[in-house]
């Protein structure tokens, strides 16, 4: 007895220590670095089956239940559905019946958005599928037609819609447009019994048409009364007129009005700013009629006769108030506008004729600014000291070797003393000035070359 009881005690002992093991070994596996993978980490490309879309952020036990990695299914069928024992969105009851595998027209990024390629579907077969049971359906509000899906609409993208009106007969729109079977008349459409087709084209429903070929001249209010047809707008110029008066058929605008039959100088009595328009607030300041400066052919450009004004009164509308005035930039002076300017155009400026008696006429070459470089009437001299002569602004050209006063012994002319370069400088035979050898007179000339 004693013996056996002895066995069992030590067996006993054993199968304690066996377990003490074993929680060590699963212990220390739990807790290996190397064992125990941080999740994330495994590179499940070397499985074969590479994680995309949704698979990336799913948890490991959401597909290898109970920690059993070998035979995880691979195809999205075997996952999704309702007798895996993987945990994983499956087909709802809704869906399209199919036998293609899922991946045909979804993505692992999002069962949302599915493609479906119609590749291999027989034209004319759409609602085979496309039932209201299998696949969408027409919506209630659809076009009642018997025709095919695919005459108005494409795998693609349902909208939008075309449909061949080629074969409908002309005037049989409201056929279908009545607004049952399609789209009918709005309730701001103009009055009328004639087609759709009598205005508006099956390629694009704006912009209509409509001939007026029949319509008698002078009855357009007949239609265009504001109820019938779109009338006069609220601010329409104040008159008994009809629209024909100065509008087309072809386009309301530009509208042309004959003023044939308008006596001159009654401009005012329309364009008045009420009845028609009228002065701008920045017009020139004046008493007379329009038609004084403007014609019934164009507001612009317009012309003023200036034949009664008195020369040299320019600036009394030229002001920049009543009139426009001198530019910032306009040359300084106390001149009138007319000294320079003709009526007839601003530019180009007539010749101006100097007043001072020392201006000698020059070369076409030399401008104003030559002279006036300061862009007033005060000329700028270069050498002072030789002004009003032509020394003031030529001195630096001058050379004595060509302007001999002696011949011998040599004495040549200064500046001072030819500072009027078109006077004379003759040649005397000795210091004593008494005998010309040589007689220049008006060597040089303003207008000529030196």
């Amino acid at each position: 007895m004693i013996p056996n009881l002895y066995r069992l005690e030590q067996a006993r002992t054993i199968l304690l220590a066996l377990l003490a093991v074993v929680l060590v070994v699963v212990a220390g596996l739990a807790t290996d670095p190397v064992r125990a993978q941080a999740p994330g980490s495994f590179d499940h490309l070397r499985t074969g089956f590479p994680l995309t879309g949704a698979h990336q952020v799913a948890r490991c036990e959401s597909c290898h239940m109970r920690g059993v990695f070998k035979g995880t299914p691979r195809q999205c069928a075997s996952c999704h559905t309702s007798v895996s024992r993987v945990a994983a969105v499956i087909m709802p009851k809704n869906h399209t019946p199919v036998t293609q595998p899922c991946e045909s027209c979804h993505t692992t990024a999002s069962f949302a958005g599915a493609r479906f390629s119609h590749v291999g579907i027989q034209p004319g077969t759409c609602a085979s599928c496309h039932n209201g049971q299998k696949a969408i359906g027409k919506p209630a509000g659809h076009i009642s037609t018997t025709a095919s899906c695919d005459t108005c609409h494409r795998t693609s993208s349902y909208k939008p819609a075309m449909f061949n009106h080629a074969s409908v007969a002309p005037g049989a729109c409201a056929s279908c447009h009545n607004g049952n079977n399609a789209r009918g008349k709005n309730p701001g459409h103009v009055v009328t019994a004639a087609t759709c087709d009598t205005c508006h084209r099956t390629t694009g429903w704006l912009p209509a048409t409509f001939n007026h070929a029949g319509v008698v001249a002078g009855t357009c209010a007949s239609c265009h009364n504001g109820t019938s047809a779109k009338g006069k707008a609220a601010n329409h110029v104040t008159t008994t007129a009809s629209c024909d008066t100065c509008h087309r058929t072809t386009a309301w605008l530009p509208a042309t009005f004959s003023h044939a039959n308008v006596v001159a100088g009654t401009c005012a009595s329309c364009h008045n700013g009420t009845s028609a328009k009228g002065k701008t607030t920045n017009h020139v300041q004046t008493t007379a009629s329009c038609d004084a400066c403007h014609r019934t052919t164009a507001w612009l450009p317009a012309t003023f006769s200036h034949s009664n004004v008195v020369a040299g009164t320019c600036a009394t509308c030229h002001n920049g108030t009543s009139a426009k005035g001198k530019s910032t930039s306009h040359f300084v002076t106390t001149r009138s506008c007319d000294a320079c300017h003709a009526t007839t155009g601003w530019l180009p400026v007539k010749t101006y004729t100097h007043l001072s008696p020392f201006y000698k006429q020059h070369s076409s070459g030399v401008t104003c600014a030559n002279c006036h470089k300061s862009n007033s009437e005060t000329a700028t001299w270069s050498f002072t000291a030789y002004k009003p002569d032509c020394a003031g602004c030529h001195a630096s050209r001058y050379k004595p070797s060509e302007h001999k006063k002696v011949a011998s012994p040599v004495v040549l002319y200064t500046v001072a003393e030819l500072k009027d370069c078109s006077g004379s400088c003759h040649t005397y035979t000795n210091s004593t000035m008494t005998t010309i050898q040589k007689s220049r007179t008006g060597q040089h000339r303003p207008t000529g070359s030196f």
